[in-house]
């Protein structure tokens, strides 16, 4: 698996692999090391997690650039401030506060798509070397039927087996549960229950088999 992931790593053209160190135990994945750019990090744990049999990761890459970082504070809010401006994701209730490299994001969404696109905005800028997704979202109202919804939009999901996953709901609160065989049908099972406009928080307790 150690050699799996360090292939995938360097099959990855946005990743520089040579500065990244690989540690494995019982299919749980360790990245270690320093990359150019936020985005990079961001990359390598993913590129890790398609790996077959790989059913955890866990970040220890830290940013760096090589050269120094290009940008100061100043200039990373300035920048942030205007790639939140211009995103049509992105509302207006959600502001940034920058902190060294470091970007918080804070405010209140309607969805979570536009809490995950406020961070798809910044990761790529220069100087920024973590996020914290601080956005919160509306208050939803509930419903009886959340968890029957949730599990019809599972079935209709061509790259799920929804008879594998589990759906509960408590007030606008969903835990999903069960086993699949990869991270990306953990991903889309998660975003099919984000899609509920009864759902504020998500439980994603869903084993990756890796089998």
């Amino acid at each position: 698996m150690q050699s799996a992931v360090y292939a995938e790593l360097d099959w990855t053209p946005d990743i520089q692999a040579a500065g990244i160190g690989v540690g494995v135990v019982d299919d749980v994945v360790t990245l270690s090391g320093e990359v150019d750019r936020y985005a990079e990090r961001v990359a390598a744990k993913r590129a890790a997690l398609r790996v077959k049999g790989v059913r955890a990761v866990i970040d220890h890459l830290t940013v760096h650039p090589r050269g120094g970082w290009p940008v100061g504070e100043a200039e990373i809010a300035k920048a942030v401030d205007r790639a939140l401006n211009i995103s049509a994701k992105v509302p207006e209730t959600v502001k940034a506060e920058v902190n060294g490299h470091t970007v918080t994001l804070t405010g209140e969404a309607e969805w979570n798509y536009q809490r995950t696109a406020a961070k798809h905005a910044v990761r790529d800028l220069p100087g920024v070397s973590d996020i914290n997704n601080m956005i919160t979202l509306t208050p939803r109202p509930t419903a009886a039927d959340t968890a029957d919804r949730i599990r019809r939009a599972l079935t209709r999901n061509a790259l799920l087996d929804a008879r594998s996953i589990a759906v509960t709901a408590a007030g606008d609160t969903v835990t999903l549960m069960g086993t699949v065989q990869s991270w990306a049908e953990k991903r889309q099972a998660e975003q099919a229950a984000w899609a509920s406009p009864h759902v504020a928080h998500v439980d994603n307790q869903i084993v990756v088999s890796g089998l």
